[in-house]
C-alpha cells in the first residue's frame, strides 16, 4: 500500500462534500514521510487550489498545541503543580462542592464542569466569563466522570494568563519563536486570508468567516481563548508533532520526557479515554484502530486532527474546513478511522 491510498480516500469525501479542502501531514521524529493538499478553498468552481502552505481554523487542537503545551511548560518549570487547587489562583472559583478540584481535573475535564454554555449571549468581557464559569453549578461529582468540557479549557485559558501576567497570543509566540514552528498563531494577519480556508457563513456576525475563529465563544473573548482560537497550517502542526516525539525521547525543547509522559497518560477516572489535555487510543477512538496503545490526539469542530504514536514512531495531521457548507454532519465520523487506518498502514510502521 502506498499513500496514494490515502490520497485516495481524502478524494472521495471532496467529490461528496464531506469538506472542500484538506491538508495531511504523515511523518515520524526525524522526517516528513509524506504530505497531501487537496481540493480547493471552497465549493466554488473558482476558488483558488489548496497547497501545504494553507492556513485553517484549527479549532480544539488549541486545547492541546496551545492550552495543554503552556500549562506543561509551566509545570516543567515548577511555576505550577498539576495538584494546585483551583481556588488557589482563582478566587471566586468557591464552595464546598469544588474546592478540592484542581488544574490537572481541568486538563483531564473532570472538573465538574459542563461541557458548553453559550455565554457570547451574554457576556462579552473576559472577567465576565470568567466570573460566570467559576460560579457555575458543577454537573457532575469532580473526578467520578469525564465530561468534555470546552468552559474548563476556557477556564485554564484565564489561569495561564494570570499566571504568566501576559496574554495567551504572547504566550505562544514566544513558544513558537523558541522552536521554530511557522504559520501557527491566534489572531493571524489579513495577508492571510488569501491562503486560509473559509469556514463557512454564521448568521450571528452575517458573514462567511475567514481568518476569524469559527467558535462563538472564542470570538466573543477576541479570537483567543484557551478552547479555540489558533490558526495554522498542516507542516506547522507537524512541526508541533515532531517536538513532542522528540521530547518524549529526551531533548527537552518543550517539557522533559517526564514531564510529557505524566500528561500523555491516560488517567484512572471511570470509562475515561482523557489524558492531561489529550485523548488516547481506544478501539472508539477518532484514529481508528491501527495505532498503539500509546497514541494520544485530538480533534478539531472545523474538521482538524492531530494523532501522535510514540511507540511507532509516527503522527498524522490532517486538516480540514468540512463546517464549510456541509452536506453530511457526521461524514468525518467514518472518515477519521478509515482515514488513519489507511495512512499507518501506508507508512510501512506495522505489518
Amino acid at each position: 500500500m502506498t499513500f496514494d491510498s490515502v490520497g485516495e480516500i481524502i478524494q472521495r469525501e471532496i467529490s461528496t462534500k464531506t469538506f472542500p479542502c484538506a491538508c495531511i501531514e504523515i511523518g515520524r521524529t526525524k522526517e516528513t514521510l509524506w504530505r497531501g493538499a487537496f481540493g480547493h478553498l471552497t465549493y466554488d468552481p473558482k476558488a483558488s487550489a489548496v497547497d501545504h502552505h494553507t492556513i485553517f481554523d484549527l479549532a480544539s487542537l488549541t486545547k492541546v498545541i496551545g492550552t495543554t503545551t503552556l500549562a506543561m511548560c509551566h509545570i516543567n518549570t515548577g511555576r505550577w503543580t498539576l495538584s494546585d487547587r483551583v481556588n488557589q489562583h482563582l478566587s471566586s472559583w468557591s464552595g464546598a462542592d469544588r474546592e478540592l478540584v484542581t488544574i490537572a481535573d481541568l486538563l483531564a475535564h473532570t472538573s465538574g464542569l459542563q461541557a458548553y454554555l453559550p455565554l457570547f449571549q451574554e457576556q462579552v468581557e473576559r472577567d465576565a466569563f470568567k466570573e460566570k464559569i467559576s460560579r457555575l453549578p458543577l454537573e457532575y461529582t469532580p473526578r467520578t466522570m469525564s465530561v468534555y468540557s470546552d468552559l474548563g479549557f476556557i477556564l485554564l485559558g484565564f489561569l495561564l494568563e494570570d499566571l504568566a501576567k501576559e496574554p495567551l497570543d504572547q504566550q505562544i509566540r514566544n513558544m513558537t519563536e523558541s522552536c521554530g514552528i511557522d504559520d501557527l498563531q491566534y489572531l493571524p494577519p489579513n495577508s492571510w486570508k488569501i491562503r486560509t480556508a473559509p469556514t463557512g457563513e454564521n448568521p450571528l456576525r452575517g458573514r462567511c468567516l475567514v481568518g476569524e475563529v469559527h467558535d462563538d465563544n472564542g470570538w466573543a473573548l477576541g479570537g483567543v481563548a484557551g478552547h479555540t482560537g489558533l490558526f495554522g497550517s498542516a507542516p506547522a502542526v507537524g512541526r508541533f508533532a515532531r517536538i513532542i516525539l522528540s521530547d518524549l525521547r529526551g531533548s527537552d525543547i518543550l517539557a522533559s520526557s517526564t514531564t510529557l509522559q505524566v500528561f500523555t497518560r491516560r488517567t484512572s477516572v471511570p470509562y475515561s479515554s482523557r489524558a492531561l489535555g489529550w485523548d488516547t487510543m481506544l478501539p472508539t477512538s477518532s484514529c481508528g484502530h491501527s495505532f498503539s496503545k500509546s497514541a494520544i490526539g485530538h480533534t478539531g469542530f472545523t474538521g482538524t486532527s492531530l494523532w501522535i504514536d510514540p511507540e511507532l514512531d509516527l503522527y498524522i495531521v490532517c486538516l480540514t474546513n468540512r463546517v464549510h457548507h456541509p452536506v453530511d454532519s457526521n461524514a468525518m465520523q467514518k472518515f477519521r478511522p478509515a482515514l488513519h487506518d489507511t495512512a499507518v498502514r501506508a507508512s510501512g510502521v506495522i505489518d
